[in-house]
């Protein structure tokens, strides 16, 4: 009886030995990659876990066709802590991962590969997986995963009690939270779902319960809700949080969430995005967007942005979500193939711009991150913000031109923008609103914007003596100051008048003349004409007909008609005339006039309709959701002329002196680079940013065209340095070529014609944790420094603009006078500009230049001459000698690629009336001839 007392105390004394030996455990970390996946997954070491598409023998089912039933295996060896992959299934659940070698014997391997960093693993070869490395189940789609983390801990093996710690610290982290949330009520009621007392402590399942034993599947926007929020004063940019990055560690990057950006969204009211490709479906799970939340995202659509139909401007594909639009915005004609929008063109919806409207504030976003799962969370994109509170009443002044007490022109920009893409969406007026409702007074940096089309220089504008307002031409000079703006459009209807059946014997011709040599032309080479409401007409009750007066009567005597505005301005022109919100004076080109009456042709002639405060402008809060007054306001602002492009950078930038003598460095990095980019364009955009002759960069004279610089000068000297990678460091990064092959855009045309200037250098990503994975940056410094203190200054862009004309704009120069250049911009686009000026460095409220960390390494290492950038080709030649995949160029990846395709064709004058004006001017002629018999 004593021997089998002592048997039993030694049992029990070995079980305690057993149960108080550290046990060394593994877990290991794998995001989910697919369309609407963002998972993270939780998994255990000394566990075979079988990947694919059945759901009897796969542990991680992914449902796709073109993953195989058992596609791979992926285990943990806690004995010598490395995480094994292998194709096709070869292990049970109950083999040994110690004995699993480098190779083995695969009974059955995937149909279409495993992919590890881009290069296919071999049959029956075990890869060895690292954190950070990308993992896909087919070459030609992007379902896969990502090694997040892999981490051991040892842990006792009665370790019941201390299963109440980590209880314990969850308890307090959100205690923590709480005290510290700006809005602890939204916190709580996000905590709602988390069971925090969940297991018993007296179980020994509960050490794993929560991380292992179930791999537990959590989504980090529902359960990594600690740390959502954020702030900025908008100085500076960020980057977005990349997920395969280890925040937790110190000295390690951190960035902005998509959810960040978002919390909290319970007290948002509606949301506006605009970008160019976006997974809906992923937005609105990753950011548990509210179900009847309203949102508008403007994107891109090749055949909506070209279609005429007025129905194809928007959809409204989700049902559980019935306050969500999708809206497509147009592309001009101008810009198409032959002037056809049949044709197509050109043409990119390319903006990265979040609107995030709460009672009190607006957030604005401007970001080179589209909005998808792979770029917010693999892949490197700026990320700017800054909060605008609300004014005590509505501002639409600030919607305009900058008035004396606004700091700031970003408020004008931005509205003028939106309503540009929402333009032919009259229910989605009200962002225009809502925009008049914010003080954009304290914006830290420069709105720069592109919309595609033909844009000309707008004339300064003149004294008028006629104004269009409440239906009555109002004979009275304006008011000094008084202009909010112009839009650039034409006289339609003028050769009807004076065509040649029309006016057979002359007599409407010479009268014409008459009137125009008389008028006195101004320093602007232009002559007023006077608006007149046509309100009789039944073809148009908008009609406003264009007159030309004789200076040496009386309104009614000796005057002639022209024709009329276009129908699509007046229709607009109309409400907010007959309201007398605005006022309007128009001016034309005397001479060009003149020609067109002669050729009795459909010629084009040029109108510059300026508008002013009428005389219940200070009540339009009051009376402008009355009718179509808010549509017409946001068409009025749509049309009205800004400066884009390279315009805007130069509008920018000129109010500064940047002494050439001084630059340190002008430097450019985006992931795509235009095919028809050449000297032209990179003199123009030098031009644009400040640069002179160095000979004349101290010069006094205000003339912009004095010492700039030209294209002789960049064959010279050449003024940027363009940082693009190489193809060996895409090749090397995290995903290899695969990740990079349609973000990045280069043609080797391209580089071979740039190749001789020297500019290329490598854009090594920074901070050093981000090497290896790329970037979808667009950022551009022109940095200088005094010869007197050391201190810098400069400038400072970034935003949605690769480095092309078809995003900037090319200067067209046209042989006739006084049209002077024009713009031809091909996409949408959208950034920002910081501006470090010289004498500005006491000034607290602006931080130094280099204090506003880049995306890349600077100074970027210049090109060797056996490197090799990663062209579209280089790529090719870099998959096939990987074995990746077969040449194909038609590869689909589920994203599209953002590369700018802007070979231009040659561009026509729009000297002509579309077929549209034509016919609407002739039917307005023939009621207007009708009433007078």
């Amino acid at each position: 009886m004593e021997e089998e007392l002592l048997t039993k105390r030694g049992r029990e004394s070995e079980r305690e030995d057993q149960r108080s030996t550290p046990l060394n455990v593994g877990f290991f970390y794998l995001r989910l990659l697919g369309n609407s996946l963002n998972e993270l997954l939780c998994l255990r070491s000394d566990r075979v876990y079988t990947i694919g598409r059945n759901p009897k023998h796969c542990k991680i089912v992914l449902n796709y066709p073109a993953i195989s039933r058992r596609h791979c295996q992926i285990l943990l060896s806690r004995s010598d802590c490395k995480l094994r992959l292998i194709d096709g299934s070869f292990l049970s659940a109950q083999s040994d991962p110690s004995r699993v070698g480098s190779k083995c014997k695969v009974c059955r391997v995937s149909s279409n590969g495993v992919f590890v960093n881009g290069r296919r693993l071999p049959r029956g070869i075990v890869a060895e997986l690292n954190t950070g490395d990308l993992v896909l189940l087919c070459v030609k789609i992007s379902y896969g995963f990502v090694v997040e983390k892999i981490v051991f801990t040892e842990v006792n093996q009665n370790a019941w009690l201390d299963a109440v710690s980590p209880r314990a610290e969850l308890l307090l982290g959100h205690v923590r939270s709480i005290l510290s949330s700006h809005d602890p009520v939204s916190y709580l009621r996000a905590l709602q779902n988390v069971d925090c007392t969940k297991g018993s402590v007296n179980s020994e399942k509960y050490l794993y319960k929560d991380i292992a034993d179930k791999e537990r599947i959590f989504n980090p926007s529902r359960n990594n809700e600690l740390d959502l929020g954020c702030n900025s004063d908008g100085k500076t940019f960020f980057l977005n949080r990349l997920t395969s990055i280890d925040h937790s560690v110190p000295g390690q990057s951190t960035g902005v969430t998509l959810q960040q950006l978002l919390h909290p969204i319970v007290s948002l009211t509606r949301i506006f995005i605009a970008t160019f490709t976006c997974d809906v479906s992923w937005f609105l799970d990753y950011c548990k967007v509210p179900n009847q939340l309203p949102i508008t995202i403007a994107c891109h659509n090749g055949e909506r942005c070209w279609s005429a139909s007025h129905d194809s401007r928007t959809a409204m594909p989700f049902s559980s979500h019935p306050n969500l639009l999708l809206v497509y915005p147009r592309f001009p004609d101008e810009i198409a193939f032959g002037k056809d929008r049949k044709k197509h063109g050109v043409a990119c919806h390319h903006p990265k711009l979040i609107l995030l409207h709460r009672e009190d504030t607006m957030r604005v976003v401007i970001t080179s991150a589209n909005l998808v799962s792979r770029q917010w969370n693999h892949i490197t994109n700026t990320v700017w913000w800054q909060d605008f509170p609300r004014r005590k009443s509505a501002h639409f002044s600030s919607l305009f031109c900058p008035t004396d007490e606004d700091k700031s022109d970003f408020g004008a920009h931005l509205a003028g923008f939106v309503a540009s893409l929402i333009n032919e969406v009259p229910n989605q007026a009200h962002w225009v609103d809502l925009l008049a409702n914010y003080d954009f007074r304290e914006a830290t940096c420069h709105l720069v914007a592109s919309v595609p089309g033909v844009h000309a220089q707008i004339p300064s504008y003149l004294q008028s003596d006629y104004s269009l307002s409440a239906k009555q031409v109002l004979h009275m000079k304006s008011v000094p100051g008084s202009c909010l703006g112009c839009v650039h459009t034409s006289v339609v209807g003028l050769s009807h008048r004076f065509g040649a059946s029309d006016d057979s014997n002359a007599g409407q011709f010479k009268m014409l003349a008459r009137i125009l040599g008389r008028c006195v032309v101004n320093s602007c080479g232009t002559v007023e004409v006077i608006l007149k409401r046509n309100t009789n007409i039944p073809a148009d009750a908008n009609a406003v007909s264009v007159i030309m007066k004789d200076r040496g009567g009386d309104f009614g005597g000796d005057s002639i008609q022209l024709g009329f505005l276009p129908r699509e301005i007046a229709k607009w022109v109309s409400p907010l005339s007959d309201s007398a919100l605005l006022s309007f004076s128009a001016f034309i080109y005397p001479k060009e006039t003149l020609e067109a009456a002669y050729a009795g042709a459909n010629t084009r002639v040029q109108l510059f309709l300026y508008l002013s405060k009428g005389p219940n402008f200070d009540r339009m809060s009051e009376l402008i959701h009355e009718g179509l007054l808010l549509a017409s306001l946001c068409s009025l602002l749509a049309s009205l002329k800004r400066s884009f492009g390279l315009w805007r950078i130069q509008e920018v930038l000129s109010q500064h002196k940047w002494p050439e003598s001084l630059e340190t460095d002008f430097i450019y990095g985006s992931s795509s680079v235009g095919t028809s980019l050449n000297s032209d364009f990179l003199a123009g955009f030098s031009t644009a940013a400040g640069k002179r002759s160095y000979n004349y960069s101290d010069s006094q004279e205000s003339d912009p065209e004095w010492g700039c610089w030209r294209v002789e000068h960049e064959h010279k000297n050449p003024s940027i340095k363009f940082l693009f990678p190489t193809i060996d460091r895409v090749r090397t990064g995290v995903g290899g070529v695969h990740l990079s092959r349609y973000l990045l855009c280069l043609s080797e045309k391209t580089w071979q014609r740039l190749r001789p200037a020297g500019i290329f250098h490598d854009a090594i990503p920074y901070p050093s944790d981000r090497i290896g994975y790329p970037m979808h940056v667009k950022v551009a410094r022109r940095r200088f420094q005094s010869n007197v203190d050391g201190s810098s200054f400069g400038w400072i862009y970034c935003g949605s603009h690769n480095f092309s004309p078809a995003a900037w704009g090319r200067t067209l120069h046209p042989s006739s006078l006084p049209l002077g250049p024009k713009l031809h911009i091909c996409n949408y686009e959208l950034g920002i500009i910081f501006l470090h000026p010289q004498n500005s460095v006491s000034d607290e409220t602006v931080i130094n230049i280099d204090d506003v960390k880049l995306p890349f390494e600077t100074p970027a290492p210049k090109y060797k001459p056996e490197d090799r950038p990663a062209t579209a080709q280089a790529m090719r030649e870099a998959l096939v000698e990987a074995q990746s995949m077969a040449v194909d160029p038609l590869e689909e990846m589920n994203e599209i690629s953002e590369g700018d395709a802007d070979e231009y064709e040659q561009i026509i004058e729009d000297s002509e009336e579309g077929e549209e004006e034509r016919i609407y001017a002739e039917m307005l002629w023939s009621q207007v001839f009708s009433c007078h018999d």
